[in-house]
């Protein structure tokens, strides 16, 4: 009997989704977990106007999982110009926000109509059906309140946290975690897509309670306002913070230059190649997967769905694990 691995994927916005692209052709149980602390855009005034959890980071994820996610994109994706109440708005989080209307306010029940007819491989769950908002204190003692401002006041991240207290986890989330043979981190922004998620106590209790390996798929390029003149290991720190050493297994970074066009391009924004010490890493026992993971698709440095997926299949297939089939214990 063939056992399909189960992948626990944890993160936001176009990172996330990216990811999921390249996993979803591999023979996977698929699980996504989305950060909700999104307040700009379509999606803070669709949760503003309906009191809803943001939609934009959740259709994002369904649409890369989707069997006929070409055409399904251009649809979900498409975004209104004109029309009063409509412009700036996006298909796809318009039909989420109608969805979770008809689902009587459960927004976990809309994702799942929503994957239903998007045709979605896998399951997908946001971090909390709570709304929260994402606060950081910068090194001068600022404090800022809002996922969508953190990035803009251009200093140095001494604290991230939530300002809601005891914020529970969708429950579907914690199995999925629990159960999971991998679980992935990122990629994505580092402070506003990935670090959300463990914020939350039960999800980072899961974490480091799970059997399965994690991994760190640490972003290709600095970003301002966040990670500025970050190394990969300054990545791993951060999270290593909230999750404590030890618990992520691996990273995957990119060992590969950055064409000089993109990058002259990245530098005048004050954005750089982010840089990694491997023997640093190996010294504390972290696992490397380097490769070239990077896209330049659209004008912009993205990860590669093919090649990240690639070097998470190569954790999976790592994995060895004893099920219980029929009475007895069946390795696999």
């Amino acid at each position: 009997m063939k056992w399909e691995r189960k992948v626990v994927a944890i993160g936001g916005g176009t990172g996330l989704s990216t990811l999921l692209r390249g996993l979803k052709h591999y023979p996977l149980d698929i699980t996504a977990i989305v950060t909700v602390a999104d307040d700009g855009g379509s999606s803070g005034r669709l949760r503003t106007e309906f009191n809803m959890l943001p939609p934009g980071d959740i259709r994002n994820v369904i649409v890369s999982l989707s069997k006929s996610e070409t055409l399904m994109d251009r649809i979900m994706q498409y975004r209104f110009e004109t029309g009063e109440g409509l412009h700036g708005h996006s298909l796809g989080n318009l039909m989420l926000t109608a969805a979770t209307q008809l689902c009587n306010g459960s927004f976990v029940e809309a994702i799942g109509v929503m994957g239903q007819l998007l045709n979605a491989e896998g399951k997908v769950y946001p971090a909390t059906e709570r709304t929260i908002t994402l606060c950081a204190e910068f090194e001068d003692g600022t404090i800022v309140k809002g996922e969508s401002l953190i990035p803009k006041v251009g200093k140095v991240i001494e604290r991230i946290f939530l300002e809601e207290e005891n914020v529970r986890p969708v429950p579907e989330a914690i199995q999925a975690i629990l159960d999971a043979d991998v679980i992935v981190l990122g990629p994505g922004s580092l402070y506003t897509s990935v670090i959300p998620n463990v914020l939350i106590e039960e999800i980072r209790d899961a974490i480091k309670q799970s059997l399965a390996p994690v991994v760190y798929i640490c972003n290709v390029m600095t970003q301002p306002g966040e990670t500025t003149a970050f190394t990969a290991n300054d990545h791993l720190n951060v999270l290593e913070r909230f999750l404590g050493k030890g618990v992520i297994d691996t990273i995957i970074v990119n060992n590969e230059s950055i064409d000089i066009s993109y990058l002259r391009k990245y530098q005048k924004d004050h954005a750089d190649i982010v840089t990694y010490d491997e023997t640093s890493f190996e010294e504390a026992g972290i696992e490397v997967l380097a490769d070239d993971i990077v896209d330049y698709n659209h004008h912009f440095i993205r990860h590669d769905s093919d090649a990240v997926a690639s070097l998470v299949m190569r954790k999976v297939l790592s994995i060895r694990r004893v099920r219980q089939f029929e009475g007895k214990e069946e390795l696999t």
